[in-house]
């Protein structure tokens, strides 16, 4: 393989277009082919896409000199000239796309969740365990850099016991914001339970690994057709400790995004807020870390820059996330929303 992975990108939509800006500054990687159902995006008009975080101008024209465009997100995976292809579109999509890119000898990277369901997932991990190719789920929050450096320090046993842990992912409402506003119909995007409130399930998998069951709350139908628009999570470990989280965008479309966690222990207390990633040690000292690496703002940039690595160097990208992993946290999300639709307790089922 070249020095440079030769990268195609199917849907221009928030992600895709986010993920497009971070490989262009990427000296691992080259944009060879974009697909997207929107002429125009494939043209450089970006004007229409929206986001919920981040401060990319879509107003101004984006230069697509040199890169191939379709259409068919198909005819891109056909294409000869591509090492790996990135998928970045609707979340009912991706097990059709997935599975052809892999079938057709392509490195792929999806962006989250992987599938819609987790009968998806277990036929996309299937089919990638199969490959000789590599597969991963763009779970950005595992390579955010503060949650990392948290994970880091939890897991090192510094600050001894937990105590308790609560992860929070609230969002302006996206209604409008996407191709035919598939984000509000609930069949293609799981709501904001799949959609909103997966990153911090998995996180909690991350750092905790496999809660035993899960008891959830929830708001339906305020947002999305008939989907859950906001959920709360217990998830329990049989052993006492208070394991929680909340996501949601029923919000107005004014309010500010917010991702936030604490988790305590012993010896001191993790958090990520509005005020910034501290620190704050029994004895009442604090320290104010700085985990972003040059040129690595967010987990976006860290998670693609890795995903190239892995690719440059025929390593399999298992450090941060692994198949398994994958469909756990579907198998845990699929227990909330039962949960929820039926007002009890639910052991998950891996």
């Amino acid at each position: 393989m070249a020095d440079k992975i030769k990268v195609g990108i199917i849907g221009l939509g928030f992600m895709g277009s986010t993920h497009f800006r971070i490989y262009k500054h990427d000296n691992k990687a080259e944009i060879a082919a974009v697909a997207d159902v929107n002429p125009a995006k494939i043209k450089g008009n970006w004007s229409s896409i929206v986001g919920n975080i981040g401060d990319s101008d879509n107003s101004v024209p984006v230069d697509m000199a040199g890169i191939r465009t379709y259409t068919d997100g198909m005819d891109l995976i056909n294409d000869q000239g591509i090492d790996m292809v990135d998928v970045c579109v609707p979340t009912f999509l991706h097990k059709k796309y997935i599975i052809a890119a892999l079938k057709a000898g392509k490195h792929v990277l999806c962006e989250k969740p992987i599938g819609r369901n987790l009968s998806d997932a277990k036929e996309i991990t299937a089919e990638a365990e199969k490959s000789e190719k590599f597969f991963m789920t763009a779970m950005c929050i595992r390579f955010w850099p503060e949650y990392s450096h948290a994970y880091e320090l939890y897991r090192s046993g510094k600050l001894g016991k937990l105590v308790s842990a609560t992860f929070k992912r609230i969002s302006p409402s996206v209604h409008g914001n996407s191709w035919e506003d598939w984000f509000m119909k609930s069949e293609l995007s799981g709501g904001a339970l799949l959609d909103l409130h997966l990153h911090d399930t998995d996180a909690v998998r991350y750092f905790f690994g496999r809660p035993d069951s899960v008891t959830a709350f929830g708001v339906k139908g305020f947002r999305t057709d008939r989907g859950i628009d906001h959920a709360v999570t217990r998830y329990d470990y049989g052993d006492g400790t208070l394991i929680m989280s909340e996501g949601g965008w029923e919000s107005a479309k004014a309010a500010p995004f917010e991702m936030s966690f604490q988790i305590v222990c012993e010896k001191g207390t993790v958090r990520l807020s509005e005020l910034g990633y501290k620190i704050i040690y029994e004895d009442g000292s604090i320290d104010e870390p700085k985990p972003a690496k040059p040129g690595m703002p967010t987990g976006w940039h860290v998670e693609i820059d890795y995903f190239l690595s892995c690719v440059l160097k025929g390593k399999k990208p298992d450090n941060y996330i692994t198949l398994e992993e994958m469909r756990d946290s579907m198998a845990i999300i699929e227990a909330e929303e039962k949960s929820i639709n039926e007002n009890r307790t639910i052991v998950v089922e891996y």
